[in-house]
């Protein structure tokens, strides 16, 4: 159980830092101001967003507070996680 426990807190840590990368080469300016107005929930739920819809959909999520179902319906073009332990 700890095994687990450890792993999945490193995954959610590898998927912070890669929206980080993806939102500062799509956009030029750093997440993490984004980040820390966001949920768990919702930081996870954008992931799946393509780079190109990344920006735009992250500003949405802040500003209209969408849940994370929101935003993954809200995800036209889905980039799975088939690497997720």
């Amino acid at each position: 159980m700890l095994r687990q426990h450890y792993a999945l807190t490193v995954q959610n840590r590898i998927i912070l830092q890669e929206l980080r990368y993806r939102y500062y080469v799509t956009t030029g300016k750093r997440f993490e101001p984004l980040e820390e107005q966001l949920i768990e929930g919702q930081l996870f739920a954008l992931r799946f967003a393509p780079d190109e819809e990344l920006p735009a959909l992250a500003d949405r999520a802040l500003q209209e507070k969408l849940s994370a179902d929101a935003i993954k319906r809200a995800i036209v073009n889905w980039k799975a996680d088939y690497r997720r332990v």
